[in-house]
């Protein structure tokens, strides 16, 4: 049984719709994450889930429930905020059982909920700090907390490791995964961060302009993106593009598919940069003004106005039409 389930969806504000006749649905224990950039209708879809803003068109069910004009209380949910969004005058324990006082849940089961839970995000022996006191990991940890104590099959988190360095961005999505398979949540996660959804989601919805460009797994968005969006939005760094032999449409090629050698190749061009990451280099040769990236192991020789030359198989290739989707038959790239 599905725990989310979003049919037709839109919500315009005026003459803009921010989220246009979006359709899934999200299984029960299911890590779903709705992706894309700023302004695509990620959030919006996440707030009408939550109840924060009304819809124009379209349902939401949950749990089998047709929530669509019910109320955020009323939706069995809980959410997780960019913001860490604690009481600066609380301590820790006050924080995370606040949801519960005002629930009107007893004092004893309140206590009893709050260990198990402190325990499970290691926040044990920070109970009695205020917010001021605790890193940003730890704030966060407290918003976890809050989520997790109110016992809610299904969560909602809008951007939460935003406001983090990229180390505790790496740990919290290790410790929030981690969490979820063991309590068994349903959870839909919203981020413009690729990496995020990569690692972390069973499925991931890309969204573009409101609607939905598209949704499976992150194998399926890396290795058979249907759209040159997805190619370019999906990848580090993203896809590789030339003209199509026939001129109606592109030609993809991820950067780890491409060989560089000094000379020769299937394409000649210029280094115009190297970026050496330890692990591998990112080398962009410049070729007929157009800026192809290959990722190669370890260092490379190259310097910056070395000729440079490419080579892929054709297997690696993804074939685009004009408008920018996939094409099933296809035609080798080749150039004279």
């Amino acid at each position: 049984m599905s725990e989310i389930a979003v049919s037709n969806l839109s919500k315009a504000f005026g003459p803009h719709k921010a989220v246009d006749d979006v359709s899934f649905t999200v299984a029960s224990g299911e890590f779903v994450v709705l992706l894309g950039p700023s302004g695509c209708g990620k959030s919006t879809t996440l707030r009408l889930i939550a109840g924060l803003e009304q819809p124009s068109t379209g349902a939401i069910s949950i749990h089998g429930r047709d929530v669509t004009q019910a109320g955020p209380s009323q939706r069995q949910i809980s959410m997780v905020f960019q913001s860490y969004a604690v009481f600066p005058h609380l301590d820790v324990a006050r924080n995370i059982v606040f949801g519960l006082e005002v629930r009107g849940v007893g004092k004893q089961e309140r206590l009893a909920r709050l260990a198990r839970v402190a325990d499970i995000v290691g926040l044990t022996p920070y109970l009695a700090r205020r917010p001021a006191e605790l890193s940003g990991g730890q704030r966060q940890r407290v918003a976890l907390a809050r989520a997790i104590i109110s016992e809610r099959p299904v969560c909602l988190m809008d951007e939460p490791l935003s406001n983090l360095d990229a180390k505790l961005r790496h740990e919290m999505r290790v410790e929030i995964r981690e969490l979820q398979q063991r309590l068994g949540m349903t959870m839909l996660y919203v981020t413009h961060d690729q990496i995020e959804a990569m690692t972390m989601a069973d499925r991931v919805i890309l969204m573009k302009d409101g609607r939905i460009e598209q949704d499976g797994t992150p194998a399926d968005l890396y290795v058979r993106p249907r759209t040159t969006f997805t190619a370019r939005f999906v990848g580090l760094p993203p896809m590789n593009f030339i003209p199509a032999p026939d001129e109606t449409g592109t030609v993809g090629i991820r950067a780890e598919d491409l060989s560089i050698t000094a000379s020769g190749g299937r394409l000649s061009g210029t280094v115009a940069a190297i970026e050496y990451l330890g692990a591998d280099t990112r080398v962009s040769v410049d070729w007929q003004g157009l800026t192809l990236v290959a990722r190669v192991p370890g260092a490379s020789r190259l310097k910056r106005g070395d000729p440079a030359g490419l080579s892929w198989d054709d297997a690696a290739e993804h074939h685009f039409d004009i408008r920018g989707e996939r094409r099933h038959a296809v035609r080798r790239f080749e150039h004279a």
